[in-house]
This record gives structure tokens, C-alpha cells and sequence, in this order.
């Protein structure tokens, strides 16, 4: 990296003298985790000890460590290891990003928590000025080593072992970041997670793994099933972490059935949250309520088929006479529908129309759900973990989810998913080409609802009541936004888009007022550095990185093995395209 206004001669002049530097700053960093940061221990996760580092002084005893660590493999390998190339130095430069921007939040965090600056102590001061230090070293480094582990042949036990290392440090993750009552704590986790991420994607390690988790897929997502199931007995019966987990179960597999609409056909909804409140005004006037305003109480499977039947058939209402148009106007239309559907519901009130819903004030009461005699409104007990209400909804949302990736793996891989692909591309072309385009558009929106309406009919007996102000314009904003800041068209990248869009808002309560602006100023950010989204498919990438011939290589190159594990003849796949 050549930094702006000087000159590449002083850069390398200075080159070597940045690398001892960073180096002791590293060292000295890791150090400064055992000296005391605040004077009282009420501010994050009391770091007034000395010599006794609290967990978040660990990270960042990991951090200088790191940091040391890719410094010394930059100089003694400087070449790489064998054929492989290894960005040691852009590694070393997250890393020292990453610590200097969570020492900036962890002393505005004892300031704002103890009242001043005055309560942060000497160790505070010298780790954050060593990261600055160590920041300002690394800039000095010119030399990009270009990672590339992709190609790297790894034994199958290896790959095996580090897919069930990640998954336990997912679990550990999802755990300590739930877990967390200070703000300041939690925002400075959060940039420590962010910062590890970032390392793994300048030193090459992700695509690493990325490789092997498409070697060993099953594992995988045995893997992933499994740290899921297990992170209820892992919250000690906190129904407010338990909560906040179903809530992003819920938006999960609400934005699964949006990616469908947005990411595979390429059609902008921004009405989509009038679906998912259709199941749930279904669900909940066919519940046992008091305040339910129809006299059938089916079963709840019965009910939840009924609440997707009912949304697809207001996407193929809706649908019908709109998909005709494209881009903006669809957009408006998708948006005004939204509107109309939250109005609908206020007048259905049995004054401007139907009593159906009970107008603004909706219908509260909704029972708890009970399939085959067990009670989801009670708490349970399991091999000695108490498992609250939350816990039960978790597990029936999990199997939800796991039915949604399975109904959306499948579509993108027929023929129907390649030609909803072929229309986000080019819709003329497409049609030109024999694609049903309004057809598939048609089916693409009532599939999407169908997955809402049955995501709102569980969303209904947990929230207990349902009123039309849950489903506002927002709520489709933050959606939408989950897809194309996961990723649109992958399943993991919308996962981890609806986790942070979802859970972020619970955490960071604290900043009500300002906490819109602050999502809204990092997807500026992240629309800018990857537009492509946090796990972006290959397609995207190339979308986005045309430019990138080395990136283009490698994924022919993939596409290229695939083929012929599969025994595939080498050109096949371009002659059959």
C-alpha cells in the first residue's frame, strides 16, 4: 500500500525500521494486558487489575501477539511458504487496524461508563498508544503479498478439524456476544470479531477455508446443525438472550424467502414485510385467543399452511398486474403495496370494514403453541438444563430454517433458479431466449410469500399479539438490507446479514436514537469496500471485481476441478452453456 503524499523512495527507505517497530509494538501491546485500563471495575468487564487481564484484555494480548507473530513470518518468509503466497503484511495491518480502533472504543467506554477520561488508568493509555504505533508502523510497508490458499492440497482430517474448530468458535461467539449487558463490552467484542474476519480475508485463510467447506459440505452443514441445536444449552435459561435468538430466527427465514424475490430473480420488493404480517394476522385469528375473530381453531400445521397460502395468493394478487414492470416502478408499486396492506389492516376494524383484525389495536392473547401435547409456553427441562419458551420456539424455528435453505437450495440449482438467475441478468435476453419470464417472476414472488406467511404464523404465537404497526415500511428496509449486505443469492451470507441486522438493534438499545444512523453509515461503507456483500457468490464477484483477471482464473479454474471430479470432460461445460 503506497500512502498518499509520500513518496514510495521514503516508504522503502523506512521499510525495515517499520517492521522492527511494529514488532515491539506488538510485543509491548501484549504486554499491556495485564496492567490495569480503568480505576473502577465497573466499566466493561473490569479491567483494574494488574496482572489479573479480564477477557476482553486477552483479545488483545492475542491482538499484539498476532501481530508479532505475521510480522516475524513477513521478514523470515518473505516470499511466501513453498508455492503458496501469504499476505503476512496485509494480515499484520487489519490486525493493527482492528486493535487501535477497539483501544479508541474501549476508553471512550470507561470515560462515558466511569465520567471522564480521568478514570482511565496508565494501561489504557500506553495500549492504546502502542496500537497507534504499531498502525502507524504498518502503514509504512509497501510490499502486498497477494494471498492465495485456495489451491492448497489439504489432508481431509485437517479440513474436517478446522470446519469443527470454526463451528465451536461460532458457538463461543454467539454465546459471549449474547451474554453481554455492557454496551461498551459488546461493541468492543464485536470490533474484535470484526477485526478477526478481516485478518482471514487479507491472509488468504478464507478462501482456505471457504475451499475446504466446499470440499466437505456435508460436514459442514452437519457441523453448523448441531452448534445450532446446542446454543439454547448454552444460555443458562436467559429468556432475553433466547429472545433475541428466536427474533433472528424469525427474520431469517423471513429474509431466506426475500432472497428468493431479490437475490435469484432480481425483482426489488419493498413491501415484503405485508407477507409476513399476513401469516400472522392469519395465525392469530385462527388461534384460540379470546380476541380471535373467526370460530375455527384448525391445528396449528394446519394453520401455518393456510397463513402461506393466504400471503402467496396476495404475492400472485399483487403480482399479476405489477411484474410487467421492472426496476424502479416495481419498487414503488412493491413499496405502496406494503402501505396499503398496513392500512388494510387498521380498517378492518368492524367500523371501516370487516371486524377481521380489530383495527390499530390488533389481536392480543395469541396462546402459546402446543403440537402433539407439548407446551411451548412452559418451561422444560432436558438432561438438567431448564429450557424456557423461547428455547421451544428456537427449535421449531431451527427446523423451519433448515426447511427453508433446503427448499432454497433446491430451487437455485433447477432449472427454475437458473432461469430466475438469467432474468435478475438480462430479461431480454432471457425471454429471448424461451425463459417464461413473467411466469417465473410470477412464481418467484408467491414462493417468497409462501415462506413469509409461514415464518409469521410462528411469529404470531410468539410475539403474543399482532398489531399493524409491527409491519412497517422499516422492517421491509431492514430485510432487504440483510440480503444485500449477507450476500444476495447465498444462503450463509443472508444467515449472517440477518444475525447482525437483527441482533445489533437489541444490543445497542443504548443509542436509540442515533443507531439507524449508525447501520446506515456502515452499509455506506460496506456497499463501497464490498458491494458484493460478506459471502458473495461467485457470479457476484465477478459482477463487481470484473476487473479482476487473478479472481476470474481461479474461479474457472474451480469450476474447471469440479468438473472433472465429477468426471466431466474439460469444455463440457462451456459447449452445454
Amino acid at each position: 500500500m503506497i500512502i498518499p503524499g509520500v513518496p514510495v523512495a521514503l516508504q522503502r527507505k523506512y521499510e525495515p525500521v517499520a517492521r522492527i517497530v511494529a514488532i515491539v509494538a506488538g510485543v509491548l501491546l501484549a504486554g499491556s494486558a495485564y496492567l490495569p485500563w480503568a480505576y473502577s471495575g465497573d466499566a466493561l468487564d473490569d479491567v483494574s487489575y494488574l496482572g489479573g487481564p479480564s477477557f476482553l484484555q486477552f483479545v488483545i494480548l492475542g491482538f499484539g501477539l498476532g501481530l508479532t507473530a505475521l510480522m516475524v513470518c513477513s521478514i523470515r518468509f518473505s516470499q511466501g511458504i513453498g508455492r503458496f503466497r501469504i499476505g503476512w503484511i496485509r494480515g499484520a495491518k487489519a490486525l493493527a487496524t482492528g486493535a487501535l480502533i477497539a483501544m479508541v472504543v474501549i476508553v471512550a467506554a470507561i470515560s462515558f461508563e466511569l465520567g471522564g477520561t480521568i478514570n482511565v488508568m496508565y494501561g489504557g493509555w500506553i495500549a492504546t498508544v502502542l496500537a497507534l504505533l504499531a498502525f502507524v508502523a504498518t502503514r509504512f510497508m509497501i510490499t502486498e503479498l497477494d494471498p492465495d490458499l485456495n489451491t492448497a492440497k489439504t489432508p481431509a482430517w485437517l479440513g474436517i478439524l478446522a470446519i469443527a474448530l470454526i463451528m465451536l468458535v461460532v458457538l463461543f461467539t454467539a454465546y459471549y456476544a449474547l451474554d453481554q449487558s455492557d454496551p461498551g463490552t459488546f461493541v468492543t467484542f464485536g470490533i474484535y470479531a470484526g477485526t478477526v474476519v478481516v485478518v482471514l480475508l487479507r491472509t488468504g485463510a478464507m478462501g482456505w477455508l471457504t475451499s475446504v467447506s466446499s470440499k466437505h459440505r456435508r460436514v459442514l452443514i452437519l457441523s453448523a446443525f448441531i452448534v445450532a441445536f446446542l446454543f439454547p444449552f448454552t444460555q443458562g435459561g436467559s429468556q432475553a438472550n433466547m429472545s433475541i435468538a428466536t427474533q433472528v430466527l424469525i427474520f431469517a427465514a423471513t429474509a431466506m424467502g426475500l432472497n428468493i424475490v431479490v437475490g435469484l430473480a432480481g425483482l426489488l420488493d419493498l413491501g415484503y414485510i405485508a407477507f409476513l404480517g399476513a401469516g400472522a394476522f392469519v395465525a392469530a385469528m385462527l388461534s384460540e385467543s379470546a380476541f380471535a375473530t373467526i370460530g375455527w381453531h384448525p391445528p396449528f400445521i394446519v394453520t401455518m399452511l393456510i397463513s402461506g397460502c393466504v400471503s402467496a395468493t396476495l404475492g400472485l394478487i399483487i403480482g399479476s398486474p405489477t411484474l410487467r414492470v421492472s426496476g424502479d416502478y416495481l419498487a414503488i408499486i412493491t413499496l405502496a403495496f406494503g402501505e396499503i396492506f398496513r392500512v388494510a389492516m387498521i380498517n378492518l376494524d368492524g367500523t371501516d370494514g370487516p371486524d377481521l383484525t380489530h383495527g390499530s389495536n390488533g389481536i392480543p392473547g395469541v396462546p402459546g403453541l402446543n403440537l402433539f401435547g407439548f407446551d411451548f409456553s412452559e418451561e422444560h427441562t432436558i438432561l438438567g438444563f431448564q429450557l424456557g419458551m423461547y428455547s421451544n420456539y428456537y427449535f421449531v424455528l431451527l427446523v423451519l430454517v433448515a426447511v427453508v435453505i433446503l427448499i432454497f437450495s433446491r430451487l437455485n440449482n433447477s432449472r427454475i433458479g437458473r432461469g430466475w438467475v438469467a432474468i435478475r441478468e438480462d430479461e431480454k435476453a432471457a425471454e429471448a431466449m424461451g425463459v417464461n419470464v413473467f411466469g417465473l417472476k410470477l412464481f418467484a414472488f408467491a414462493s417468497g410469500a409462501f415462506l413469509a406467511g409461514v415464518a409469521g404464523s410462528i411469529k404470531a404465537h410468539h410475539d403474543i399479539s399482532v398489531t399493524p404497526d409491527q409491519y412497517i415500511f422499516l422492517e421491509s428496509a431492514f430485510l432487504l438490507a440483510a440480503v444485500v449486505l449477507g450476500g444476495m443469492g447465498t444462503v450463509l451470507g443472508v444467515l449472517i446479514g440477518a444475525t447482525l441486522l437483527r441482533m445489533m438493534p437489541e444490543k445497542l438499545r443504548f443509542v436509540n436514537e442515533y443507531r439507524l444512523m449508525i447501520f446506515g453509515l456502515l452499509l455506506v461503507v460496506m456497499m463501497r469496500f464490498r458491494p458484493e456483500g460478506l459471502i458473495a457468490s461467485e457470479r457476484r464477484q465477478l459482477e463487481f471485481h470484473d476487473e479482476d483477471e487473478q479472481l476470474a482464473e481461479r474461479i474457472e479454474e474451480e469450476r474447471h476441478d469440479a468438473g472433472e471430479a465429477e468426471g466431466v470432460p474439460a469444455g463440457t461445460e462451456e459447449v452445454t452453456r
